[in-house]
């Protein structure tokens, strides 16, 4: 049965009981006075967790201005994975394939044509030949594959096989082509492979899982060698992260004590950036023009996981552990009412001229783009596989494993 008018009526008054009883001018007042009671620094049970880069501010400037300024790098690469998304076949295999490619600005071919496959396998069956460990070249050497078998690591292996493929990829891409990298390398999404700490709640520590997994300990170890690669370049590395879904500040802030009736930390950020006008009786966002923050050291959540100075997280770690712990600094475009993340290793961090550098150009860039960076996007592009191609790529998995997808009922009704 559709829904008919009077249904639209109903579920509109069950909202504005809800709307009546949130009131969006005392939630700003909220986040004006965690702005300015709690993040300089913000303390969590093991001490400071969120520290401010020199002072704690927010800056604006006009959204024309920001996008018409002169290139902070002469090229910025992007690097970013898609992959086919989980699925199970009949003959119990469950298997993810991802793609990793790497964006350039000014364009370079060569650049773009260069590709990481990674497909994980999962099964209960000890006795299936993965072929582990082997990689294969194709495309007249700019590409190459490799098929890695993963264990049960969480209750929710989908998860695993998923997040093992595009961590792998990305990484594995990311490293066999830094010294392509002159002038910037941007990450699209966070520095580390943070949704691992999902994995934990069997494990206890990323040192336990790292000790029990082979394959995520080749995760971590990638993305730390991948930051004191560039750091022994001297060549910024940064992650953008397009859609932040944290909460570790909102949490820490409740455990001490105050209200905190956002959902994620990017809505709280977004109410603290976003600036508003009088006109008459009502307030207007002001639109043309891009806030952000200063910069923050980070040890919330994830943050501290993977970059915490007294964390053992089961991998050699070359440099001193600050150099790896995250900085980052949020920018909200009004336009959108969207937030993004910058985030920036300590190590190019504690340089103020580094930290400008990639400053200017990550607001120029979405105030240019309105919406994520440039090469951020081309890389997403370079990396997406399709609806079609997924189609494709999972009828020749089935001819390649001699069986069917094991389909139900959602697929068939909504063509999945």
């Amino acid at each position: 049965m559709t829904l008919d008018p009077v249904h639209y009526d109903g579920i509109a008054t069950l909202a504005e009981r809800i709307r009546h009883d949130t009131d969006p001018e005392e939630q700003r007042d909220v986040a004006e006075a965690v702005w300015a009671e709690f993040l300089d620094p913000l303390y969590g049970d093991a001490g400071a967790v969120l520290e401010p880069i020199d002072d704690q501010r927010r800056r604006t400037a006009p959204i024309d201005d920001l996008a018409l300024r002169d290139p902070v790098f002469d090229s910025v690469h992007g690097i970013d994975s898609g992959t086919i998304n989980p699925t199970t076949f009949k003959n119990g295999l469950l298997v993810d394939l991802a793609q990793a490619a790497m964006s350039a600005t000014p364009s370079a071919l060569d650049v773009h044509r260069k590709r990481t496959y990674i497909m994980t396998v999962y099964s209960n069956d000890a006795t299936v030949d993965h072929g582990m460990d082997e990689w294969t070249a194709f495309d007249a050497g700019h590409g190459r594959g490799r098929v890695v078998h993963t264990a049960a690591l969480a209750r929710d292996q989908e998860r695993v096989v998923h997040g093992l493929a595009l961590y792998l990829a990305e990484s594995h891409h990311a490293l066999e082509n830094a010294d392509r990298v002159d002038d910037l390398l941007v990450l699209d999404g966070p520095l580390y492979p943070k949704q691992t700490v999902h994995w934990l709640d069997r494990h206890g520590t990323l040192a336990d899982l790292v000790s029990e997994d082979d394959l995520v300990e080749e995760v971590v170890a990638n993305y730390l060698r991948l930051v004191e690669r560039f750091v022994e370049r001297d060549v910024p590395l940064v992650g953008f992260v397009k859609s932040p879904q944290s909460q570790a500040l909102i949490r820490t802030v409740r455990e001490r004590g105050r209200p905190t009736p956002w959902a994620t930390d990017s809505a709280f950020f977004a109410r603290v950036l976003e600036r508003r006008e009088r006109h008459g009786d009502t307030f207007e966002r002001v639109r043309d023009e891009l806030t952000w923050t200063n910069w923050f050291r980070s040890r919330l959540g994830a943050d501290g996981v993977f970059s915490g100075e007294n964390r053992d997280i089961g991998v050699d770690r070359r440099l001193d552990p600050p150099a790896y712990e995250v900085v980052f600094f949020v920018v909200y475009d009004p336009r959108t009412d969207l937030v993004f993340k910058v985030e920036l290793p300590a190590a190019f961090a504690e340089r103020p001229a580094v930290r400008n550098a990639v400053e200017r150009w990550a607001v120029g860039a979405v105030a240019a783009e309105r919406g994520p960076p440039g090469p951020v996007a081309k890389a997403d592009e370079l990396a997406r596989i399709d609806r079609g191609q997924k189609r494709e790529l999972t009828r020749r998995l089935e001819r390649g494993f001699d069986t069917e997808v094991d389909t139900n009922y959602d697929r068939e009704r909504w063509g999945i």
